[in-house]
């Protein structure tokens, strides 16, 4: 019989919801950014300091003025995509992430686009803008969000200089605020050889996204010490065209993957959700956890610094001075 970690304390309070904040920049006028919820500095690992020395690089070229030449042109508008919730937690919970990441670049223009179902929508967003704009995907794969909607998305904004960066996953960044909430949720930090973990994640018929999330597992797998982690997601999408899908089927759902882990004789089970905000399939995970099931991600520290290694990545993958390469790329890893 599974023994379940204790699961009430790890619900998430809901958050409440607050008046929309008014463009450009998603506040009022005059109105100070919000305060990031969590409290002390999270210390850099190894992965963590590439993307910092990444972060602090690309902020001390943006300020090199050398004589004779003109001055840089402002910096282009970080433009975080959501996916976008019905669940009230869900907008706010992105507004704290965004505002985390004003907090660590003051300056830096940081816009909000949905991909459905709130708003602001990309779209919206996107007409709204002039110049250059990086869309950050505030995705874990590359599913058909990221490698549809967003360039069709920026395809309907010709009037931009556009750029789409990596989805979120998979990082080592994104390992550590993984386990960040797993010990937020009461997640013991010297689990037993019974102990084993569950990413969910929401799942995608495309292979490449099975891949990240494959991956995501390996590098929070790593971040617990080799502590055995499977992926999962929260419904089981159709499986991919034959010889496509890596697993050969449909991928896992969480429960699949309780009983899986169980028969090999882990008993003390916990949810890692690889997910921005409350949402609807974040709540189907957490319920269908045995015991432990930690919050989405939101304004956790390591998510607002890889939201903006991201961004820094496709500003300095930057080659040329050929606009409709630059229009049109997607940056990789």
């Amino acid at each position: 019989m599974t023994a379940p970690i204790p699961h009430s304390a790890s619900r998430p309070a809901p958050a409440t919801t607050g008046p929309e904040p008014a463009a450009p920049d998603d506040r009022p006028e005059g109105r100070p950014a919000r305060q990031p919820s969590c409290g002390s500095a999270v210390p850099l690992g190894t992965g963590e300091l590439a993307a910092e020395i990444t972060v602090q690089l690309s902020r001390r070229l943006s300020r090199v003025r050398l004589h004779g030449f003109r001055p840089q042109p402002p910096a282009p508008t970080l433009v975080a995509v959501a996916h976008g919730s019905r669940d009230p937690r869900a907008l706010p919970a992105v507004r704290a992430l965004l505002d985390r990441v004003r907090a660590l670049r003051p300056g830096l223009p940081v816009r909000l686009g949905h991909v459905e179902l709130n708003r602001p929508l990309l779209s919206d967003t996107l007409a709204e803008l002039r110049g250059e704009a990086v869309l950050v995907p505030l995705l874990f794969g590359r599913g058909y969000h990221v490698t549809h909607d967003l360039p069709a998305a920026l395809a309907a904004a010709p009037h931009l200089t556009g750029r789409i960066a990596t989805p979120l996953g998979p990082h080592t960044l994104l390992a550590e605020a993984l386990h960040g909430r797993l010990l937020e949720a009461g997640f013991p930090p010297d689990p037993g050889p019974r102990t084993a973990v569950v990413l969910a994640a929401a799942g995608s018929r495309s292979p490449q996204s099975a891949q990240d999330t494959a991956r995501i597992a390996q590098l929070l797998s790593a971040r617990l010490g080799g502590l055995p982690v499977q992926p999962a997601f929260a419904h089981s999408a159709p499986a991919a065209p034959a010889g496509d899908s890596p697993s050969g089927g449909a991928p896992p759902t969480v429960a699949d993957a309780v009983r899986a882990l169980t028969a090999r004789g882990h008993d003390h089970l916990a949810v890692a959700a690889c997910f921005t905000a409350p949402g609807r399939f974040a709540t189907r995970c957490a319920d269908a956890a045995p015991g432990l099931a930690a919050a989405p991600l939101g304004d956790h520290p390591a998510l607002a610094r890889l939201v903006l290694h991201r961004y820094d990545q496709a500003l300095l993958a930057r080659t040329g001075s050929d606009s409709e390469r630059t229009r049109a790329a997607t940056v990789a890893v």
